[in-house]
């Protein structure tokens, strides 16, 4: 693996607008397809944007009218803004290309970087992404004092939380004691080239996430650092952390082509 270097592009008061951003992701996508810059990795804050990847479904999205931007990674809709960290690693992989593996060392990137900060996280099979998982089912509290047998969610696969108020909401999921979404995950490769990336939650607003289906997940919900911890994590304190597990695990990485498996040629049968 080459070598990884790391960009801020902006925080706070200078966080990037989407646009701007998905802008530089392409410029340095070029660079890096013609080898005139190593691996890439854009480290950066937005301003409040919601964005949907091509899988979103009109019914994942505001109902009240509140611009989306249509992007052209994996995955389907969720927010970025203030207090959230996002990073654009923009990488040439070897082909074929294994998008799958891409994914799991983000993911373990920031599984990392959640434990030195004391916050056990994991994966959740057919789920991307870095989650904190929750109670079992049996263990939770009831909801509004209804027993959890009759918690919509687990029948009705039309129920729509954002029509539901906080008992439902996305970012009172800690509460319920269910999993929760720590860092979303979504990228596209292009030429051999990855784009897009992840966004960890360190102390954002996560009501934003109430008035869309994140990722299109109606039974699990986002948390954050600073909800897990209990205090106020900032964006400064995880930068480093964040930086130094993402190039422990993308330097070091084995990389390798995606085994492609082909089916034995079958003899003819006999006539």
């Amino acid at each position: 693996m080459s070598e990884l270097r790391f960009v801020r592009l902006g925080f706070g008061p200078e966080a990037v607008e989407y646009q701007e951003a998905w802008q530089k992701q392409r410029e340095v996508h070029a660079a890096r397809f013609e080898d005139l810059v190593p691996d890439t990795c854009l480290l950066l804050e937005h301003p409040p944007v919601y964005t949907a990847g091509r899988r979103t479904a009109d019914s994942e999205r505001p109902l009240d009218g509140t611009p989306v931007i249509d992007v052209d990674r994996g995955g389907k809709i969720t927010w970025h803004g203030p207090g959230q960290l996002v990073g654009y690693p923009i990488q040439k992989l070897p082909r074929p290309v294994d998008v799958v593996a891409h994914v799991r060392r983000l993911e373990e990137a920031l599984i990392r970087t959640a434990a030195d900060f004391g916050v056990e996280t994991s994966r959740v099979e057919g789920r991307s992404g870095v989650w904190v998982l929750g109670d079992p089912v049996e263990q939770r509290q009831a909801l509004g004092g209804l027993s959890l047998d009759f918690d919509p969610r687990l029948q009705d696969e039309e129920f729509d939380p954002r029509l539901n108020g906080p008992e439902y909401a996305p970012s009172n999921a800690g509460q319920r004691r269910e999993d929760r979404k720590l860092a979303a995950i979504g990228i596209r490769v292009a030429k051999g080239v990855t784009m897009h990336g992840f966004a960890l939650n360190v102390n954002p607003d996560n009501t934003w996430f109430d008035r869309i289906v994140p990722c299109g997940i109606r039974d699990a919900g986002v948390t954050s650092l600073s909800n897990e911890l209990g205090r106020e994590i900032t964006i400064e304190e995880v930068l480093p952390v964040a930086e130094k597990h993402l190039r422990d695990i993308l330097e070091n990485a084995d990389l390798a082509p995606r085994v492609i498996e082909r089916a034995a040629e079958q003899a003819p049968a006999p006539a």
